[in-house]
């Protein structure tokens, strides 16, 4: 057997944990078949080389409790595991990890906030700053660390050199409740004798333009600030501390403007050549003033920060009717561009940033005020190298104004620089079908796109907010994608807060600000704070999220039993509902076929129903007896008020059904088959186009397959009619849309005022994807038990779904030739796969499995049927209930 993957918490990179008792998992490979683990063995040694052995017993591998000495701040210690079997078989020791704790406590903080001075308070968006302070160190030291983060962005450099590769950081969390720090490891950057610290810093989402409508400035403050630490230990053991303090230089950088929606404007003539490194006279810059910042709001990150992941080439150079010149990547993405170029002194380089074209040309109407404009003006030396620091676009296409004539061809001079918080991917699928496998991409780029810092709507305009409705139906299918737990641990941190400040009604956006748009307790999207920790229990198996979440959980529940009073149907507030319905106007996204006091209704039994299996899985016994009754009485209510008892809706909608029956509402057989039954016929009567929004549409697929109707789904899902998945996909769509129809078939642009290009909302359809066509489902939290069960259909002749799990990797991979169906599947060490086809039911542990059954063939799916108006179908019905030819 070997031990691998060691990690801590979240993260394989354990510096700067901000946690004294970080959890401890792994993974097992090679192992014999049938063995499990019976204890685990645990190697923890301190800074002097002591080793301390702990046992741990039983089979847990994921998220063991950390069995020593809590650590204190600053304290590193090395793990080692090793596991043995219950036939005494061992493992050998797991290569080592090193875990340090970051500054964990606010005294901990010597550091003061600093503002530059002076600091731009002039038209917007504002330069961003330049910072610098002189170290001397007596000797090279044997370790150093540098904490660090500010009131803004930064980015820091090092004696002339950057530190990390880290993006947009600090990140963007409720700056008044959660301030994220950074910890560097700076020891081989310092040597004895003089060594310069400096910072960019601008002002990002703490100071910067943000929201819609106008947006907001100065959200959190009116001024940026830097809070930097470093800590040096020499050889002696004697240490040295060096802070952000009243010593501390400070002048306009070369970045003359810039803003996350804005763009960024950088004048090359402007730099201050060797700034940020020893020798440089600063006499001449201003000075700094110290600002105040609370240290008890600075916490260690959970997820990973914003990096750059990815590198995408010009894929065609356009020449616009126009004339005008813009670069096709071939994908929409978040970003921006590096160039290089060669011109003169001032020769201004611009360049606007979309995601489509209309009519040959840029399409930004749907950017709204955000103006996504870079310029770079040349110093005129030989080739210079520019991206953007402090601002992100999301876009296909990118249009260059003022390339120089000497430049070099623009296809090889600029590279799209995908950016997007750096998660490690976990989830994999494919089949036969080519036009499902780019739905699928789409569904990834779409999260890639939005996972920046926090999960938000859209990257382009001037928006970019965490919509908790959008990640509440999201949350399975990105926990399957990606390792979420941490990304989506921290935002929860922030949504607890921000709900607590409205006596816990949950914001329809985390962060919080005050915009036009009323923050108001909504269905589907308030109920995030149920369904995101659940979800994330479930794909992750921490049972922790839960209780960091469930005051923040009941608290919801509770607000809404109270709107909902004694009828316990909610019916008294404005609701969003079936948000962008298909049939919804341009101008009016909330108006959808389908009643918002049933949607709300149905929300709050499921919520209710969550937070007692909650209750449940954390031992309170009596608040999951309440939560889950309450979830009953619901449940009754709703069937009391919207269901006839044949299992009719009061909305006669794809909705309204789905959610019915996936939220098990309707308990009766009979009242199920109907209603069932019935969804199927408006599917069929729609001609297989989606007739869903945003609460709809994570549902439909499901609520048929689950309840006799698979090829009705398939039919559904491999529409390429708008509205449907696979129309945006047959009009070049490279990520998710906003709306069905955010680009209509003659090509133009979507007239409404909220036309997104990169929405992941309507993607939810991929956990269905993974599922049932890929047939790999988590029964138990973590991945620890997995329900097998692929349903092939749709034509399909092959498709395979891979996860790589908190044990490892899962996989699961079908093939139909003829009548036979093959199964592969492959389990790791932990794991049990319930097997489960319409003619093979088995259970397997670990190792490599192959099955061959009985299946439908290919060509014996039935096809989808043609399109026809309502009285054609009625035609159609009529012969064939009469057998008669009618004129």
């Amino acid at each position: 057997m070997n031990v691998t993957g060691l990690r801590a918490e979240y993260t394989p990179d354990a510096l700067g944990l901000g946690t004294t008792i970080p959890r401890l998992s792994w993974q097992i490979t090679d192992a014999p078949t049938g063995w499990a683990q019976a204890s685990a063995t645990i190697e923890i040694t301190d800074a002097t080389g002591t080793p301390a052995t702990f046992t741990a017993e039983g089979p847990d591998q994921v998220l063991v409790a950390w069995p020593g000495i809590p650590l204190a701040s600053r304290e590193r210690r090395t793990i080692r595991v090793r596991t043995t079997g219950a036939d005494g078989s061992a493992s050998d020791w797991s290569e080592p990890l090193a875990v340090e704790a970051g500054l964990l406590d606010s005294s901990d903080w010597t550091a003061r906030l600093v503002h530059p001075a002076p600091d731009a308070a002039g038209p917007t968006p504002h330069p961003a700053m330049l910072l610098r302070r002189e170290i001397t160190l007596r000797e090279t030291p044997v370790s150093a660390r540098l904490y660090l983060t500010a009131q803004g962005l930064f980015e820091a450099e090092l004696n002339g050199r950057r530190l990390g590769d880290v993006e947009l950081a600090p990140g963007w969390t409720s700056y008044h409740h959660r301030l994220q720090y950074l910890t560097f490891d700076v020891t081989d950057q310092l040597t004895a004798g003089p060594n310069v610290l400096g910072a960019w810093l601008a002002d990002g989402w703490y100071r910067g333009y943000v929201g819609f409508d106008g947006g907001v400035r100065n959200l959190y403050g009116d001024r940026t600030g830097l809070l930097a630490q470093l800590e040096v230990t020499y050889a002696d053991g004697s240490a040295q501390t060096v802070s952000t303090d009243e010593s501390w230089r400070s002048t306009p950088s070369p970045i003359t403007a810039t803003g996350l929606y804005e763009g960024e404007t950088y004048d090359a003539r402007a730099l201050p050549a060797g700034w940020s490194g020893p020798g440089f006279d600063d006499t001449r810059w201003g000075g700094v003033t110290l600002g105040e910042l609370d240290t008890a709001t600075l916490v260690a990150p959970l997820g990973p920060p914003v990096r750059c992941t990815d590198e995408l080439p010009v894929l065609e150079v356009i020449t616009t009717p126009s004339g005008r010149t813009i670069l096709d990547f071939g994908q929409n993405a978040s970003g921006r561009l590096r160039i290089r170029v060669t011109g003169r002194a001032g020769d201004v380089v611009t360049v606007r940033h979309a995601e489509v074209l209309e009519n040959g040309e840029l399409g930004v109407r749907p950017l709204r005020r955000a103006a996504a404009t870079d310029r770079y003006v040349l110093t005129g030396d030989s080739e210079e190298v520019w991206e953007p620091r402090f601002t992100i676009h999301g876009f296909r296409y990118a249009e260059i104004d003022g390339w120089p004539e000497e430049a070099g061809p623009l296809a090889e001079s600029i590279t799209y620089r995908v950016l997007h918080s750096d998660l490690e991917r976990t989830g994999w699928w494919s089949s036969s079908d080519e036009l499902l496998n780019r739905l699928h991409e789409n569904v990834l780029w779409g999260l890639r796109s939005n996972f920046v810092s926090i999960p938000t709507d859209c990257p382009q305009r001037d928006e970019r907010l965490g919509w908790t409705g959008d990640i509440g139906v999201f949350a399975p299918t990105a926990s399957y994608l990606y390792d979420t737990a941490g990304f989506l641990g921290g935002w929860l941190h922030d949504l607890a807060a921000e709900q607590a400040d409205f006596g816990g009604m949950t914001p329809i956006y985390v962060p919080y600000l005050t915009l036009g748009f009323p923050n108001m307790p909504l269905a589907a999207w308030g109920d995030a704070a149920t369904l995101v920790p659940w979800a994330v229990y479930q794909r992750c198996g921490d049972h922790e999220v839960l209780a960091r979440q469930f005051d923040s959980m009941t608290s919801w529940v509770d607000l809404v039993a109270q709107r909902a009073g004694e009828s316990l149907i909610w019916d008294g507030d404005v609701q969003l509902g079936d948000w962008l319905d298909p049939t919804a106007p341009p101008d009016n996204p909330a108006e959808a076929r389908t009643a918002p006091e049933l949607v709300a209704t149905a929300y709050f039994a499921l919520s209710a129903r969550i937070t007692g299996r909650a209750a449940e899985v954390l031992g309170r016994t009596e608040l999951a007896r309440h939560y889950t009754e309450l979830s009953e009485r619901v449940a009754e209510a709703f069937r009391h008020e919207f269901t006839t008892p044949h299992g009719r809706l009061a909305s006669d909608s794809q909705t309204a059904y789905a959610v019915a029956l996936e939220f098990d509402l309707l308990t009766e057989p009979e009242a199920r088959r109907r209603a069932a039954d019935h969804l199927a016929e408006i599917v069929v009567a729609n001609n297989h186009r989606v007739g869903t929004g945003f609460v709809g549409t994570p549902l439909i697929c499901d609520a048929l397959a689950n309840n006799g109707h698979l090829d009705t789904a398939y039919h559904l899902l491999t529409n390429d009619a708008c509205p449907s998945w696979l129309y945006t996909v047959s009009m070049g769509a490279t990520t998710m849309w906003e709306r069905w129809d955010s680009m209509l078939p003659d090509g133009s642009i979507n007239p409404g005022d909220m036309t997104s290009f990169n929405h992941y909302a309507l993607g939810a359809v991929a956990d269905f994807l993974h599922r049932v066509l890929g047939g790999l489902e988590p029964v138990a939290p973590g991945y620890r038990r997995v329900r097998i069960a692929p349903r092939p259909g749709a034509g399909l002749t092959c498709a395979s779904a891979t996860h790589r799990s908190p044990y490892g990797e899962v996989a699961v991979s079908w093939r139909r030739e003829g009548e036979q169906l093959t199964l592969d599947v492959t389990v790791p060490v932990g794991v049990t796969a319930v097997i489960d086809l319409p003619e093979l039911a088995t259970e397997v542990g670990h190792g490599q499995h192959s099955f061959t059954t009985h299946y439908r063939a290919p060509e014996a799916d039935p096809p989808r049927p043609p399109a026809m108006s309502l009285f054609e179908r009625a035609m159609a019905a009529a012969r064939e209930a009469t057998g008669a030819t009618l004129a």
